[in-house]
């Protein structure tokens, strides 16, 4: 098998840039979007959609590898590593190190990347991990680095990277390209462009013994930041986990070829997927506040609670409704009092009811903040 890193001409991909033209005016019509919808939405809701946002892409972007990663203590950390009002959750060591890694991606996205960048990217995500020899460098094994599934005995072999020896020439090419082609520099691309190029070059060399993955992604928000001139703040990872196999999938066959215009066509989608799940979260805080002016009088202790619940959930709101059992388990009220307290939320307009007996259920009513 031959691998792109094998290919006479790498690391030059080609591709169609008028195939891709059209969606680079939608990523920059979407991300106006984005900076004209965040002015709507209070201070206070802003810090919010940062940890939202930042623990979402934490957790996903882990998920991604396999690893699961407790929300709370993700978002305990961003909250310390924001300077925001800390809570009395505990850091958890894992946690702690996505997070300080997705804050620095974030306050960082402007300065020029370096190896010591990514050192730190990897030693921040790492630093717990006791079974890697190296930790904040670049790969030194002598084993050949492969992507492999599939039994013990009958591995199938889905990429090998450049052995070890050639990460540090590698990476230095990589790097001096990530900067030639931001924005201001010598040779810039547009941002989906590089933003798709700079994942599959950074990861079809596999620099690290561990966590390739999720820096490649964080490379590529850093690379649509600077594009765009702010942090992006979209759900990347968020939206690459939904499309897991297919994301492998681009990924290993385009580690073969350097001829890569579906696999920019196809990131490029999912970017603008993201951008959407981010304005849609935006929307979402926007209808909280203006559901709040709304009712927030009308509200009696057990109702705010109730209501408070839903909103926690996000956009999606509780799987399935709220029932009369979850708004009893919330307040811990009797069932002729939610009965009363839930016509009473209907009625005012806070909530729209769906079904009928066992199978009613209760809806945040937002349609007044859409219309």
């Amino acid at each position: 098998m031959t691998w792109n890193w094998q290919i006479p001409g790498w690391p030059d991909f080609r591709y169609d840039a008028a195939a891709l033209a059209p969606l680079e005016q939608r990523f920059l019509l979407s991300s106006g979007e984005i900076l004209g919808a965040v002015h709507h939405v209070s201070p206070t809701e802003r810090d919010q959609l940062r940890i939202d946002l930042l623990s979402d892409e934490a957790m996903t972007t882990s998920a991604i590898e396999g690893e699961m990663l407790d929300r709370l203590s993700v978002q305990s950390s961003l909250r310390r590593q924001l300077g925001l009002a800390p809570d009395t959750y505990p850091n958890k060591p894992r946690e702690q190190g996505v997070a300080e890694m997705m804050v620095d991606v974030y306050s960082t996205y402007a300065e020029p990347l370096g190896d010591d960048t990514l050192f730190r990217w990897h030693e921040m995500l790492l630093s717990h991990d006791q079974r890697l020899e190296a930790i904040g460098s670049y790969r030194t094994h002598e084993d050949a680095m492969q992507i492999v599934s599939g039994r013990f005995d009958r591995p199938v072999v889905h990429f090998e990277a450049p052995p070890s020896e050639q990460v540090p020439n590698e990476m230095g090419g990589y790097v001096d390209w990530f900067n030639r082609t931001g924005p201001d520099a010598g040779a810039p691309l547009p941002a989906l462009t590089r933003a798709g190029l700079c994942h599959l070059y950074f990861e079809s060399i596999h620099p690290f013994e561990d966590g390739n993955g999720r820096l490649g992604r964080a490379l590529a928000e850093k690379s649509l930041a600077q594009n765009i001139g702010q942090p992006s703040l979209i759900a990347l990872a968020f939206t690459i986990e939904r499309q897991r196999k297919t994301y492998y999938d681009q990924l290993e066959r385009h580690q073969k070829t350097l001829d890569v215009t579906p696999w920019l066509v196809w990131f490029a989608d999912v970017v603008l997927t993201a951008q959407q799940v981010t304005l849609r979260r935006v929307g979402f805080l926007i209808a909280k506040a203006y559901f709040y002016d709304r009712h927030r009088e009308a509200l009696n202790v057990r109702q705010a609670k109730a209501i408070e619940r839903m909103f926690r959930e996000g956009p999606d709101g509780f799987k399935g409704g709220l029932s009369a059992e979850n708004y009893i388990s919330i307040t811990g009220t009797s069932r002729a009092t939610a009965t009363r307290d839930l016509q009473d939320l209907v009625g005012m307009g806070a909530l729209t009811r769906t079904g009928e007996r066992r199978y009613t259920r209760y809806w945040l009513d937002l349609d007044a903040m859409d219309a």
